[in-house]
């Protein structure tokens, strides 16, 4: 089987979560055998229909541009068994480099109408290759990709014969949810398989794929604006936070105790078990603390019984050290904030918790 692989994402490599799910979906097809080509629509020269009509009278089936579309990728499109348009999702549909290379598919059809389930259509000229749509979304929930999926259903009818849409795909970069991404990824390897075995994706392998991560949408919104807010504060793109390695910047006792969740490191942890109680001064006042235990940590608002270490700081003081932008050892000398109890957890912070 030839598949053809159109990626309309116009970001890279770890930045673009397109790219990958879509190698992870053209990993299985090729691992079920199938002859696959990967293009990336950012490296090419696709003009925009103009609506002339000229690939109906003048040229009947050619386009009138001469661009990477006519040259390279229709005919490609043409000899194709299944393409698959991975896009993000724009505006609830395919982005605008997808939609001009889907329009620019016009010549396989004839300019006649023939009725059609009480509508009218044209006939093709050519046979249609199978359509599988894949999408990514920031948004949690599963309903963001209603539009789309109408659409797709509506312009490629019986030939669209998969839909993977990865909601919250943002996720899949977070090292907190780094085995949930794992299992997501292993399904979409897993529905590349199944869709040149069967053309079309088994219910069990679509409900590992779009399994919820996370699962509270209390924690994905609260991550997510702390990473928006960081970004503003910063004056840089979420690709330059990416790039500098930053961590959002807790706003509130609440948001700290979450980000301290996330960047828990349990085969760091071990054997641990300790108390760490914080006591937070200045413009947000409040106390909180960590509990390790058994390779999990879980965080309390209040005053725990015998902690082992206790740390009092300002809150700006001890987010700057969180996130990076201060130095807690150095601070710590300067007497920026008190610690009491057992130094050496102070000092095993930086390994307890990562990014």
């Amino acid at each position: 089987m030839k598949v053809l692989a159109v990626n309309s994402s116009p970001r890279t490599q770890s930045q673009s979560k397109t790219e990958l799910m879509l190698s992870h979906l053209a990993r299985g097809m090729s691992e079920a055998g199938a002859d696959v080509e990967v293009v990336e629509l950012r490296k090419k020269k696709i003009n925009y229909c103009i609506g002339c009509f000229s690939c109906w009278t003048k040229s009947p089936g050619r386009c009138i541009h001469k661009d990477d579309m006519t040259d390279e990728l229709y005919p490609k499109w043409l000899e194709s068994d299944l393409v698959v348009y991975a896009s993000p999702l724009y505006h609830f549909t395919v982005n605008a480099t997808m939609k001009a290379f889907i329009e620019r598919t016009l010549p396989v059809l004839e300019p006649f109408f023939e009725k059609s389930n009480g509508g009218t259509k044209h006939p093709l000229r050519r046979k249609h290759p199978a359509v599988a749509m894949l999408s990514v979304a920031g948004f949690p929930e599963d309903a963001i990709f209603g539009q789309l999926s109408s659409w797709a259903n509506y312009v490629f009818g019986a030939g669209l014969v998969a839909e993977i849409y990865r909601p919250a795909a943002g996720f899949l970069s977070v090292t907190a949810f780094a085995d949930k991404a794992r299992e997501i990824l292993d399904a979409t390897t897993q529905a590349g398989r199944e869709l040149i075995q069967s053309m079309q994706v088994s219910s069990e392998t679509m409900a590992r794929l779009r399994q919820p991560i996370p699962e509270d949408k209390a924690t994905f919104h609260a991550m997510g604006n702390m990473m928006w807010k960081t970004c503003i504060a910063e004056g840089i793109t979420p690709k330059e936070f990416a790039e500098r390695g930053l961590v959002p910047r807790p706003d509130s006792i609440e948001t700290f105790m979450m980000i301290m969740s996330q960047g828990f490191k349990p085969d760091a942890a071990g054997d641990t078990q300790a108390t760490i109680q914080f006591h937070f001064s200045g413009e947000i006042e409040g106390s909180c603390h960590l509990k390790i235990a058994a390779g999990r940590m879980e965080a309390f608002q209040g005053v725990a019984e015998d902690p082992d270490l206790t740390i009092q700081a300002p809150f700006d003081t001890w987010m700057d050290i969180t996130t990076g932008r201060a130095n807690g050892q150095q601070l710590f000398l300067r007497r920026k904030y008190r610690v009491t109890g057992d130094l050496s957890l102070l000092m095993r912070m930086k390994q307890l918790f990562g990014k």
